[in-house]
């Protein structure tokens, strides 16, 4: 669109309505300013602009914000973010703030590790939540699982020495283990 004043280009335009009667003026930067219709940028977004270069001009001389470093190998926070690996066991000291939410969250929020149990074990426990009592459970079908291994061999040299009564005895005391019912052993 041209600029109605003269033939450049129209950069401002401008719609007045007066009277109900809309009136609509184009016109290029130059008359524009002559007409009085700019005059640069108004004052508040002058004085907000000059506020942001000083606001960065003070932010890009200021001391750089100083991050931890390990003291033991010389490590960042931001190498560790990087790399997900701390260079030695003085960064757990010198990161402390920053990993224990990371921790936590990897953690689900346990503060101590208690290992790993089968879960038909803890399920066997008096108290499935209780470390001692995983730790009897385990104990004892430890003891289960090597008298079952026990009683496999007596019953193979069973078999072989064609003893079959005492072979009976000892099919029904693996049965028993097998199946976790726990009855004091017979003669053997």
């Amino acid at each position: 669109m041209k600029c109605d004043l003269c033939n450049n280009e129209a950069t401002v335009h401008e719609l007045v309505v007066s009277a109900g009667v809309p009136a609509e003026r184009h016109l290029c930067e130059a008359c524009a300013r002559d007409q009085g219709l700019v005059a640069g940028a108004p004052a508040p977004v002058a004085e907000l602009l000059q506020k942001i270069a000083t606001a960065s001009a003070v932010a890009a001389t200021a001391a750089p914000a100083r991050t931890p470093t390990c003291p033991g190998c010389g490590t960042t926070f931001a190498d560790f973010k990087q790399s997900g690996r701390l260079g030695c066991p003085s960064c757990y000291e010198a990161f402390e703030q920053q990993l224990g939410p990371i921790l936590d969250r990897a953690h689900q929020g346990a503060t101590h590790h208690v290992g790993k149990v089968p879960r038909r074990l803890l399920q066997e426990a008096p108290d499935a939540g209780d470390v001692r009592a995983s730790a009897a459970a385990m104990a004892a079908a430890e003891a289960r699982a090597e008298e079952i291994r026990r009683v496999r061999a007596d019953l193979d040299r069973a078999v072989k020495s064609e003893a079959y009564e005492r072979a009976a005895q000892l099919r029904d005391r693996l049965r028993q283990l097998q199946r976790g019912a726990e009855q004091p052993e017979g003669p053997r």
